[in-house]
């Protein structure tokens, strides 16, 4: 951990003095400190302990919230990322104030800093402090209660975790994760290696075969409506909820907004897509395997990966996978911290109280802000301590508030030119009451409980709020229409290998659900289905043959496509027009 510091250090000393530095990094990060640090922003102790845990309980039908999300990543990676850059956009309220007004502007800041204060970030220091505490005996190290010891461990995740953010900036964030998503990547793999050896008494080969053939089910990744995640809700909302993660969180798409150019933005982004795809490996698998070792006899689901980290790995090995751990938890943190205290100083500060605001003078309120988050943080996190069990879907339920109705605003923002601001602020008001009343409102007033699933609620109100916008801008439009103006401050000269990169990837998606379904290893009558390599051979060739067409024909139309965004609208028409041609 140390050298994790001293390292970050070395790498941003004298780089955070203007606001570019500060907050962007210097407009410097290259594609592997991009994916690094998504993925570690991304991955934290909260899919080390949750998802292992119900991999554990039921099946690998959680693994949609991490595969699935490759779909989003290539949208981002292709089409958003292009916008967000061409633009110069510091944060995504900036891009809404100029597609609407400083309204919705100010009232998106509200919805992520409520999300940040009452929702993420707790749970990420909650979850760290859990995991911390599930795998060292820290009441018995320092003799103290488990009450005392929930508190120091997330004071120390806490300050920490804050000093990355508040003196280094997003660059110290970036080096740092990236460095600790190496540690990841070891432990990853090597869990899940030591777990098959020891089930197969000494044989890789037969612990793999173990699981294979013994409970296959446990390997099906196809939800059923008794599953918290079932499949249909993998084609509505989602879609949707990956979609505001990766292409509309501030403290997601902040790295990216940073990137030197718009190769090695496409690049980091396309290349984290690939490292979700591992995430059924890492973060469940090891729990199938403690399933086939312990049986259902665990106290708690929870405790199926601290308990297979007990058993398997050396006990030399366990600092390095404390500090691999607690860089996890670090990394959600200081990403949220940072992004949190960007948004406050440049969407709430400077345009606001202060519009003379200079660099040095943004810098120094964003370090004030984030001192103040990080310590109400440290004091709200540990009251989740009464709230530990169903923590992996309540925080996804209470991101409902914001996620969907951000991601529409943003969506209709860029594909529409007349809509106006009224419809945005409208949207979000609408969204915070009615889903309130979907999901808990009717229960808690009524008595009566709404039978959809809550990932279903997020597609139809995203539906419902994309309409109301429309038919706003359509009864009351804005006098001239939006005209999305380039000034970009980086190349804009698309990564070559984007488009065939992104087919392959969705490829892999399909394959993975392929190898984790009744087809594939969750067949009950043996290792796989006859029906599995011909699916797979279905799947590639189309794969093939639409790489094939992207490099020949579509690479050059994108490119041209970009490099006349990247100029003005006009020009923008103009070569659509000599496309078609």
């Amino acid at each position: 951990m140390g050298l994790v510091s001293w390292i970050s250090y070395l790498k941003t000393k004298g780089e955070v003095s203007d606001s570019a530095g500060y907050f962007l990094a210097g407009r410097g990060l290259t594609g592997g400190f991009i994916a690094g640090s998504l993925l570690l922003t991304n991955l934290s102790a909260e899919q080390l302990i949750g998802l292992n845990g119900q991999a554990y309980r039921t099946n690998l039908s959680n693994m949609a919230w991490e595969v699935t999300a490759a779909f989003a990543v290539i949208i981002m990676a292709v089409y958003l990322l292009p916008k967000y850059l061409g633009g110069s956009f510091t944060t995504l309220p900036e891009f809404l104030s100029k597609r609407f007004d400083e309204g919705v502007r100010r009232y998106t800041v509200i919805l992520f800093m409520l999300g940040y204060i009452l929702v993420t970030i707790p749970s990420m220091l909650y979850s760290g402090a859990l995991a911390v505490l599930k795998l060292f005996d820290v009441p018995g190290l320092f003799g103290i209660s488990y009450v005392g010891s929930v508190w120091l461990v997330i004071w120390v995740i806490g300050i920490i975790g804050a000093l990355y953010a508040i003196f280094g900036g997003l660059k110290a964030v970036a080096v740092s994760d990236t460095l600790n998503g190496v540690g990841l990547l070891i432990i990853g793999i090597l869990v899940p290696v030591l777990g098959f050896i020891t089930l197969g008494d000494g044989s890789l080969l037969a612990g793999m075969k173990e699981i294979a053939v013994q409970h296959p089910e446990k390997l099906n990744s196809i939800g059923t409506k008794e599953d918290s995640v079932p499949f249909g809700t993998i084609f509505t909302g989602m879609i949707f909820a990956n979609l505001f993660y990766w292409a509309s969180n501030q403290y997601v798409i902040q790295r990216t907004l940073g990137a030197k150019n718009l190769a090695e933005g496409q690049k980091g982004v396309l290349i984290s897509g690939f490292f979700k795809l591992l995430v059924p490996l890492f973060m469940m698998i090891p729990g199938v395997i403690a399933f086939h070792l312990y049986g259902d006899g665990l106290e708690s689901v929870d405790l199926a990966y601290p308990a297979l980290i007990t058993d398997v790995l050396p006990s030399y090995l366990s600092g390095f996978f404390l500090a691999v751990l607690l860089g996890a938890v670090f990394s959600s943190f200081n990403s949220l911290l940072n992004s949190a205290a960007t948004l406050f100083a440049l969407d709430i500060y400077k345009p606001r109280i202060n519009p003379n605001a200079d660099d040095k003078k943004l810098i120094q309120v964003s370090k004030v802000f984030g001192t103040l988050l990080a310590i109400v943080s440290l004091f709200v996190s540990p009251m989740l301590m009464n709230a530990s069990e169903g923590l992996w879907d309540l925080i996804r339920r209470f991101t409902g508030f914001f996620n969907i109705p951000i991601i529409a605003i943003v969506l209709v923002g860029i594909l529409t030119k007349y809509v106006p601001a009224v419809a945005a602020k409208v949207v979000i008001i609408f969204h915070v009451i009615t889903y309130y009343m979907l999901v808990w409102g009717t229960d808690h007033l009524f008595n009566v409980s709404v039978p959809i699933h809550f990932i279903h609620i997020y597609a139809i109100l995203f539906v419902i709020e994309v309409g109301i916008m429309l038919l706003i801008g359509k009864w009351k439009p804005m006098a001239a229409p939006y005209q999305y103006r380039a000034d970009p401050k980086v190349d804009m000269n698309p990564w070559k290998f984007v488009l065939p990169i992104s087919i392959f990837l969705l490829s892999l998606v399909a394959i993975t659900y392929v190898v984790f379904s009744p087809i594939g290893l969750a067949y009950v009558n043996g290792m796989v289905s006859p029906y599995f390599w011909t699916t797979i051979a279905a799947i590639l060739l189309p794969t093939g043959a639409l790489i094939f067409a992207s490099i020949k024909y579509w690479n050059q139309k994108y490119a041209g496509y970009l490099s006349a965004q990247s100029q003005s609208e006009p020009a923008v028409m103009n070569e659509k027009k000599r496309l078609t041609l």
